[in-house]
């Protein structure tokens, strides 16, 4: 799904961020990424959107050399990118939209796909997320919780097969948090979904990955990757797991 081969890339005549990179994620696999401020992570996830493009190496995603952003990824940002002017069900219904304005190019939505009727779909995505009562609304009317899951509305209605997300729960409360956590862990288990969450907590990390990649200080030239298996996070397994995570990030803090 996800191929990187000896990317690298930094910002203008900056430090390198990333220098001969390798790392491979597996259709239908549950990824977190994890490292402290500045050290390359919400690079990676621009990088995997097609937003930014390596200095040298290749990065395949779902097979094909990406050159610029595809129509199955799905990208969910820490402060949501809704519209301010559009009502919920709006916001919900942008992305297919503008599907609909282009059709299957390849650019704007693949080419075999067929568009689906919208308020069908912005419909069960509205009742899916439980922001039906709040459909009319706009997004300065309602909540982080609230605005967090209309974001997320707007890209899975798209029907992606790959979901970034940079920091999409750091601002949330806890209820609000975990609840949406478990939302994503749900979607990568029943809809095979490709998942790739950007966190710096550790405890996040341990939740939502099935597999984490460590990044330190750049430039990373190596994917330091720890695997783990479904668990409370009050269990032994868990509490062992996040342990390690924490002693790898401890030489890059």
């Amino acid at each position: 799904m996800i191929d990187l081969q000896g990317v690298t890339f930094g910002y203008g005549r900056g430090k390198r961020i990333f220098e001969g990179f390798n790392w491979k994620a597996e259709r239908g696999e549950a990824w977190a990424i994890l490292g402290s401020s500045g050290c390359g992570k919400s690079t990676l996830l621009y990088l995997l959107a097609g937003l930014l493009h390596p200095e040298e190496g290749a990065l395949r995603v779902g097979g094909e050399i990406l050159e610029r952003p595809r129509p199955r990824t799905g990208l969910i940002l820490q402060d949501y990118g809704l519209l301010p002017w559009a009502t919920v069900r709006e916001n919900i219904a942008l992305g297919l939209r503008v599907r609909q304005f282009y059709g299957p190019d390849g650019r704007h939505a693949p080419r075999d796909e067929v568009i689906p009727q919208v308020d069908e779909r912005v419909n069960e995505w509205l009742s899916q997320l439980g922001l039906a009562e709040a459909a009319e609304s706009f997004p300065g009317q309602i909540s982080g919780g609230q605005r967090q899951r209309a974001a997320i509305a707007r890209t899975l209605a798209l029907d992606p097969d790959l979901l970034l997300m940079d920091e999409p729960f750091a601002s949330l409360d806890a209820p609000t948090r975990e609840a949406l956590q478990r939302f994503v862990m749900n979607l990568n288990v029943e809809r095979g979904l490709t998942t790739v969450v950007v966190t710096h907590s550790i405890e996040e990390a341990a939740l939502l990955g099935r597999r984490v990649l460590v990044l330190g200080n750049p430039p990373n030239r190596e994917a330091r990757i720890v695997q783990s298996a479904p668990a409370a996070l009050g269990s032994s397994e868990a509490q062992a797991l996040i342990e390690q995570l924490r002693q790898m990030l401890e030489p890059s803090i």
